[in-house]
Formats: C-alpha cells, sequence, structure tokens
C-alpha cells in the first residue's frame, strides 16, 4: 500500500482518490455490521446509507437518513472506501 507522501504527485485531487493514512485506519476500526449495514435507493443523492431496523414477513424497516426503501443493497465495510482494487470488495453492485 502506498503512503501519504506518494499520494503528493496527483495534487489537489489526491484527497478524492485515497483516504489518508488516518483516515484508512479511522475506518478500519468504525465498528460495522455486515447484517445490518445497507444502502437505499434514493432520487436524489443514488444511494444512502441506512441500518436495517427490523425483518418480518418478507418485509425489512430500516433507519435512513431519507429515501425509499424498496431497493436495498448490502453495504461494504468502511476498511473499503476509496480502495483501488474492487476485487477485494464483498459486495459488487
Amino acid at each position: 500500500m502506498s503512503t501519504d507522501a506518494e499520494m503528493a504527485i496527483f495534487g489537489e485531487a489526491a484527497p478524492y482518490l485515497r483516504k489518508s493514512e488516518k483516515e484508512r485506519i479511522e475506518a478500519q476500526n468504525k465498528p460495522f455490521d455486515a447484517k445490518t449495514s445497507v444502502f437505499v435507493v434514493h432520487a436524489k443523492e443514488s444511494y444512502v446509507k441506512s441500518t436495517i431496523q427490523s425483518r418480518e414477513s418478507g418485509k425489512v424497516t430500516v433507519k435512513t437518513e431519507g429515501g425509499e426503501d424498496d431497493q436495498i443493497f448490502s453495504m461494504n465495510p468502511p476498511k473499503y472506501d476509496k480502495i483501488e482494487d474492487m476485487a477485494m470488495m464483498t459486495h459488487l453492485h
């Protein structure tokens, strides 16, 4: 894995291409439950992060910042944000 210093050649674009070392460490230590963390389709934002609250007879109730809860997609752990090799991700949509 490359360091923050190696990303300096990308100038102002560097923060958008890869998280800083500090952010990567924070993401790896952030609590994450793959069974309850999902993305929900949203008309304006495309997808919003959500948490499954309950599952009953084929119906899923989620807590979200706003959005539609008709299509739910599994979420990858935060440590995969801006990862360079997508083959390492658990879920691809």
